[in-house]
């Protein structure tokens, strides 16, 4: 008890909550503005809180990525490009939203379902560290592509009405993300000569190309004529609990899916947001509304890309093990500060252990705030002439290209890649699958090489685990229930067939 009460003075002394504010702020700026994530925010932080004292220096760090983990709706609703990785799904139906004059809403909606899912992950770190640390380590490899590959089969889902097309889509994601330099090997892989290719495609740079450039390319074919629902926004709906609070079992249940993804190492935000978003369609009663600006389609993934941040942080705080870059800076303030993760830690440091439960509880509060009473100011940019806007987000989505890797390579890549998402657009194929493709591959293909190489090339690994052969049935399950669908609907669609 005095452990608490001494944990609980210091998160909420007032340099603390001013700690807290300050990384939330910066996490919210950083991952609205696509190509600068809250790892960036992270990494340009660090170096802010060596001189500061362990409680307030690690209530920066934990604000600015609870901040970061919410802020990439902002821009994923409003201007349909993802602000981060983790907002990728989020654009499916958000941005949907906000053409039909909801943007207000949907903001609203995606702010309540991530404190949800950061607060939810939060309670099950508070209470069942130990138990979700040894889950999480029974995922080596072989698990961990199974679980990938069942996320994958979900391209099926996101076919629209053509299977053919969503399955070419997802095969073109896979082969962008295999550009580059073999990591193992050495060896360039779909390079064709080029020095800079080799360096391979980035995900958040193919990301921004594929939503940003297709859509400033249709403003200006169109001669900047813009929908009539964008321009009259409806901000009646700024607080939308009772609505979003009416999906809490669809909220209890993406918030699980992000905490355990979460909790694994290797996998993150991205694969939490599209397998309940997935999750969410498939067990909907409307899935046909899926993608055109459905409510569900925006609390699912919001819910749990944040809910991922408590996960994630299990097996940084019980074992020092993070799971993604921006965990791997956390674990770094963690040490810098003297806090040695682990075991020992929840022993003699208890009252460490209960200062960070409370701050991160207090920044999704401040979050809450800030989103809620800044949704009107947010709208305005709805207000701003389209091909004028088509020019701000080239712009930026220039400066997010070049700033990931200081690469000017990379903006000339941005601007190919999105020239192709066009073309895709033009010949109705969903940009979906792509970006399914895009998130998921590199993952895939890591942990089956890795699993490859542990057994020393036996496939034998992948049958030898449980939980890998239900992921595998689980991923059988799907692929065979999508086809029969599709197939179902192509034979009832046919004139005289009833």
């Amino acid at each position: 008890m005095e452990a608490l009460l001494q944990g609980m003075s210091v998160a909420l002394s007032p340099g603390t909550v001013a700690a807290i504010a300050a990384g939330v702020v910066a996490g919210l700026v950083f991952s609205a503005i696509p190509g600068l994530t809250f790892s960036v925010a992270l990494a340009l932080v660090m170096p802010f809180t060596f001189g500061m004292e362990p409680i307030p220096a690690m209530a920066l760090l934990l604000g600015v990525y609870s901040g970061g983990m919410t802020g990439g709706a902002v821009s994923a609703i409003l201007l349909g490009i993802p602000g981060t990785p983790s907002a990728a799904a989020t654009v499916l139906d958000g941005h949907p939203m906000a053409r039909k004059g909801d943007a207000s809403f949907a903001l609203g909606a995606s702010v309540i379902a991530s404190a949800f899912g950061g607060l939810f992950s939060l309670v099950v770190m508070m209470l069942l560290l130990e138990q979700v640390a040894e889950v999480a380590l029974r995922f080596g490899p072989a698990e961990i592509f199974a679980l990938v590959l069942f996320g994958l089969s979900t391209i099926c889902g996101l076919a629209d009405r053509s299977l053919i097309r969503g399955l070419i889509a997802g095969v073109l994601g896979l082969m962008v993300m295999v550009i580059g330099l073999d990591e193992l090997d050495g060896v360039g892989r779909l390079t064709f000569g080029s020095v800079q290719l080799q360096q391979g495609v980035n995900m958040l740079v193919a990301l921004i190309a594929l939503f940003a450039v297709p859509q400033v390319i249709s403003t200006f074919v169109d001669h900047g004529r813009v929908e009539r629902p964008v321009i009259a926004e409806r901000v009646r709906a700024v607080f939308p609990w009772r609505r979003v609070f009416g999906h809490w079992w669809l909220l209890l249940r993406s918030s699980v899916i992000g905490t355990v993804i979460g909790a694994i190492p290797g996998t993150g935000g991205p694969i939490a947001s599209f397998l309940a978003y997935d999750h969410a369609r498939r067990f909907s009663r409307r899935p046909a509304d899926f993608g055109t600006g459905t409510l569900e389609g925006v609390v699912a993934p919001e819910a749990a890309n944040n809910a991922v941040m408590g996960g994630a942080l299990i097996p940084v705080l019980s074992l020092g093990i993070p799971g993604d870059p921006a965990t791997a800076i956390i674990l770094g303030g963690l040490l810098v500060h003297g806090l040695q993760p682990g075991p020992l830690l929840f022993q003699t440091r208890l009252d460490v252990i209960y200062a960070l439960y409370m701050v991160i509880a207090v920044s999704w509060v401040i979050i809450l705030f800030i989103q809620l009473a800044g949704i009107r100011v947010f709208v305005r940019v709805l207000r701003v002439p389209p091909h004028v806007l088509g020019v701000c987000i080239l712009v930026l989505c220039g400066i997010g290209s070049y700033v990931i890797r200081n690469s000017i390579f990379d903006v000339y890549l941005m601007a190919v890649v999105g020239v192709l998402g066009y073309a895709l657009q033009r010949m109705r194929i969903p940009l979906a699958p792509v970006v399914l493709g895009l998130v998921l591959g590199p993952t895939l293909e890591q942990q089956y090489r890795t699993a490859l190489i542990l057994s020393e090339g036996s496939h034998q690994i992948f049958f030898e685990s449980g939980v890998a052969m239900a992921f595998f049935a689980l991923t059988l399950l799907t692929i065979g229930w999508q086809v029969w669908s599709s197939l179902r609907a192509s034979v009832t669609s046919k004139p005289g067939v009833a």
